[in-house]
């Protein structure tokens, strides 16, 4: 038997080469990580929704995805002709708020918010703000190439999900022929990462959408405004786990305290802790299955490596991918979605 027959035997070390040679590719094209990760999640999403929409509505697939695209295309336009400018004046509004609470104590504060202004005068803390401030205009400077990347990848996805069966069906000549043993293992990972990768990804986006509307409810009982913002600024920390309760409680805090003092703030800690106990212990253990669930210390290690090497997307999909590998290499093995059909799989 030769070395190459040996290797193509040898499951073990064929599926790791493989592995190892989609991670070099991948480090390659990094620069595309953001269009290759929309183009994964955007049919992902589709898939799911034309499912959801076909359990009620007996309408082909065809036309159900292009109903669906024209709704998502007419949304986008209503976003940025009716939404955009709320939301810009009212985020406006909340930096202000944060502003007011930095440059103005009030005359009847307690002890301990005298502690926290003098600490802050002290270390200069309002021209740190201004940095920050500084380097999130910096990362608005590329939120052109984002546009691209998700224009490409919302594009792409509308094909793939017209000709979806198509191609599928051509997708599966490559695990024929003489490098068969190459795809057949691509498809392995493949059919495992759309399993671990999806099935994490899609529990985090609906335990951000709960979260969302059960502390935006609860900020609106309370009378507070800039609604808009706030609910998109919650939603996109609470996909970050454990990390974006802890950040979004920051500004939450800032602005509570400008608006009504002490007592405000008391308000929001008690509405972030009534949500976050709802999360641990409601939404988790009925969306995350026991064994997609880490320890806390090993998410903050895993979300600050992938930050590392990913960026902003490394504390959303780092998690995902840390499943996928665990999968992988058989220390926690996930099950089967079990509502995504195989010959639907990606």
């Amino acid at each position: 038997m030769s070395v190459y027959q040996r290797f193509l035997a040898n499951e073990k070390v064929r599926r790791m080469s493989v592995l190892l040679s989609i991670i070099v590719v991948l480090f390659l094209v990094r620069s595309m990580i953001t269009t290759i990760l929309l183009t994964f999640i955007f049919p992902y999403l589709m898939i799911h929704l034309v499912q959801i929409i076909q359990r009620f509505l007996n309408i082909p697939t065809g036309m159900l995805t292009i109903l669906v695209y024209t709704l998502v295309v007419y949304l986008i336009y209503l976003a940025f002709t009716i939404y955009v400018p709320v939301l810009i004046h009212q985020t406006l509004d909340m930096i202000q708020s944060v502003v007011n609470f930095y440059e103005h104590q009030p005359k009847d504060a307690d002890p301990v918010l005298q502690y926290i202004h003098s600490y802050i005068e002290r270390n200069d803390f309002f021209e740190q703000l201004q940095n920050g401030a500084s380097i999130a205009l910096g990362y608005l400077q590329d939120i052109g190439k984002l546009a691209v990347a998700f224009a490409m990848s919302f594009i792409l996805s509308f094909f793939f999900m017209i000709e979806k069966k198509k191609t599928i069906v051509f997708s599966r000549l490559f695990l024929k022929g003489e490098f068969a043993w190459f795809f057949q293992d691509i498809y392995y990972f493949a059919d495992k990462f759309v399993n671990t990768f999806g099935l994490v990804l899609e529990a985090q986006f609906i335990i951000a959408l709960l979260n969302t509307l059960l502390t935006t409810v609860a900020l609106a009982a309370f009378g507070f405004h800039q609604l808009l913002s706030l609910a998109i600024m919650i939603f996109i920390l609470s996909l970050i786990p454990v990390a974006g309760v802890i950040v979004s409680c920051v500004p939450l805090l800032f602005i509570a305290y400008s608006q009504g003092g002490i007592k405000d703030v008391v308000y929001i800690l008690l509405i972030i802790l009534i949500v976050h106990l709802v999360e641990s212990y409601v939404l988790n253990p009925k969306l995350m299955s026991s064994k997609t669930e880490l320890p806390i210390f090993y998410t903050f290690i895993v979300l600050l490596i992938s930050e590392r090497f990913l960026g902003v997307w490394g504390l959303i999909v780092g998690i995902p991918i840390f499943t996928f590998f665990l999968d992988v290499l058989k220390v926690k093995e996930i099950p089967n979605h079990p509502h995504l059909p195989k010959e639907s799989r990606l």
